[in-house]
């Protein structure tokens, strides 16, 4: 699940290709160790995260009788949509040239990021 598009200097993910693999396997919903071994990521680590998109509405814990699932939200299927965008536009190759690609602007905003272009 790793993304190897958007990386620091150190060759770590970045937080929003963490987030976008936690949403990724939460889809069809999942429990917290799924989620864990399958997006490589430590027990702390993973609750940072859980904490984060459950806060921000992207994520949701459904409790049954001694399981919580955690399913992406629409809100999460969003993410997932401009997340993907975004590394589309930022490939290197044919159509990404430039003077053939819209200016792109990626602007933080608290917890958002907005695609102007």
């Amino acid at each position: 699940m790793a993304d190897n598009s958007l990386r620091d200097s150190r060759n770590r993910r970045s937080s929003y290709s963490i987030i976008a693999d936690v949403l990724e396997v939460a889809k069809k919903g999942a429990l917290k160790t799924q989620i864990m071994y399958r997006t490589n990521l430590s027990f702390s680590q993973l609750n940072k995260y859980l904490s984060l998109l459950l806060d921000r509405n992207l994520l949701e814990a459904a409790e049954t009788s001694e399981k919580t699932t955690y399913k992406t939200t629409d809100k999460g299927l969003l993410y997932l949509r401009r997340y993907r965008r975004i590394r589309e536009l930022l490939k290197k190759g044919k159509g990404n040239n430039p003077r053939e690609v819209n200016l792109l602007h990626l602007v933080e905003c608290g917890s958002r990021v907005i695609i102007a272009g």
